[in-house]
């Protein structure tokens, strides 16, 4: 943990700088992947509406494989090395892409396979990571770390997915994964350099051979600990189920909307990279935002007016036409990414004030279970639908359910309150540590 001294965290905390940079140059890879990926599959491999939806669904249907389990380890182990491991693994898958298509080999069945395994290193580095950031703050900066951390992550993606569209332009969509295999080896460089060691969780200390919080009744015990804390939580059980519906819609339209600009509205790969980059320009506005809409309306009125008033616009997305309409899919983009962004920082400080640091890797990857495993759903459902009735009616219906997800909240205790809770509630006395429930990631 750092002491506290004057000027801002990047400046002030060598440790956090590191993984600051590391965590931005990584998320500037995936932009870049996630609109080379869909490129490569479209314009190289002549991939249909639906290949596209799977390759999306790949790149998360590890959290619903493995997601619960990798909690439960996480916790067992120290936390960097994890993260180091996954960065390397992607490394080589992302570079095996071009190689793959220097050899001739390259089909939808190798980029479905890369996007698995990488989707599979990244339910382990998101988990160490979002259990591993506490350990080097102070209580006191972490609202402050989780704002620069979001927003950095939403300005790189901007540069990425900018990046992607004109790389594949000028020089083709397969060489922009040797790009985001340069932002992983940046990663593994400074999160090499981070001076922090973690103490060993209890289950990796001799002394301590039966420890009675994380993993207790080895993993299937571990597992079902980490389940009932969302469920019997209102908060979490509220918030996790806003995030499945939510990511089920988002993906929905995220897995088809290169083609939606490719092949309904017309435009050129580069031009496509340059729109989907402004639309991502919200996520810096709601980064930013976060913290000034929650100090003026409270944690929890900020995450209706984030979740879902700037959700409505995205019904002008699919409105898209060639020319001066394609402005109606930016502006509908904004206004959703600056709201999933700005609520996401809401969800983080408040998952790092309610939570034990020894149960958020398990806990992370519980609620992550729920909410991501319905990205892959999401991703499948938006290329059966742009099968069955087209591309833009595929939108349309996609879109809609952003908002409809918001009504989650809507109806819940978070409607009926300022501020989210900064603990448990405690019943009856005092609480053991495997009960106490963290929040949703």
């Amino acid at each position: 943990m750092s002491t506290r001294t004057r000027g801002g965290l990047l400046r002030r905390h060598r440790d956090f700088r590191l993984l600051w940079l590391g965590e931005t140059t990584g998320r500037f890879g995936a932009a870049v992947t996630s609109v080379a990926l869909p490129l490569i599959a479209v314009a190289n491999l002549d991939a249909s509406t639906f290949e596209v939806g799977l390759l999306t669904a790949a790149s998360w249907l590890p959290w619903l494989v493995v997601g619960l389990p990798v909690g439960v380890w996480v916790d067992r182990m120290r936390r960097r090395p994890v993260m180091l491991v996954s960065a390397a693994v992607s490394l080589v898958l992302f570079a095996s892409v071009p190689v793959a298509d220097r050899a001739g080999v390259l089909s939808v069945g190798v980029l479905l396979g890369v996007a698995l395994a990488t989707g599979t290193a990244a339910v382990f580095f998101q988990t160490a990571y979002t259990a591993y950031l506490p350990s080097i703050l102070d209580p006191e900066d972490q609202a402050e770390g989780n704002a620069k951390l979001h927003g950095s992550a939403s300005a790189a993606q901007i540069a990425g997915l900018g990046s992607g569209g004109l790389l594949a332009q000028a020089a083709g969509a397969v060489n922009g994964m040797f790009a985001n295999a340069a932002t992983y080896l940046v990663s593994l460089i400074c999160l090499g350099r981070i001076r922090h060691r973690e103490a060993p969780p209890a289950s990796m200390t001799a002394s301590t051979p039966a420890p009675a919080t994380p993993g207790r009744g080895g993993l299937v015990g571990g597992i079902g600990e980490g389940m009932r804390l969302i469920v019997h939580d209102p908060w979490l059980r509220t918030l996790t189920l806003f995030a499945a519906a939510s990511n089920l819609a988002l993906m929905g339209y995220q897995s088809i909307r290169v083609v939606f600009l490719v092949r309904e509205v017309g435009l050129t790969a580069g031009t496509v990279g340059i729109l989907v980059a402004a639309v991502s320009a919200g996520g810096v506005v709601g980064a930013f935002a976060a913290r000034r809409i929650a100090g003026r309306f409270g944690t929890a009125r900020a995450t209706l007016v984030c979740e879902l008033a700037l959700a409505v616009p995205a019904l002008l997305m699919p409105a898209a036409v060639a020319g001066p309409g394609v402005l109606l899919f930016v502006a509908g983009g904004f206004s959703v990414t600056a709201g999933v962004v700005a609520g996401n920082v809401i969800k983080a400080g408040f998952q790092q004030r309610y939570c034990p640091p020894e149960l958020l890797g398990r806990l992370t990857a519980t609620s992550a279970f729920v909410s991501y495993g319905t990205i892959p759903l999401g991703a499948l459902l938006g290329g059966a639908l742009g099968t069955a009735l087209g591309v833009r009616t595929a939108m349309f219906i996609t879109a809609a359910g952003i908002p409809l997800a918001g009504l989650i909240l809507l109806f819940s205790p978070i409607a009926r309150t300022r501020d989210l809770p900064t603990a448990p509630p405690r019943h009856g006395g005092s609480r053991q540590p495997e009960d106490t429930p963290a929040a949703t990631s």
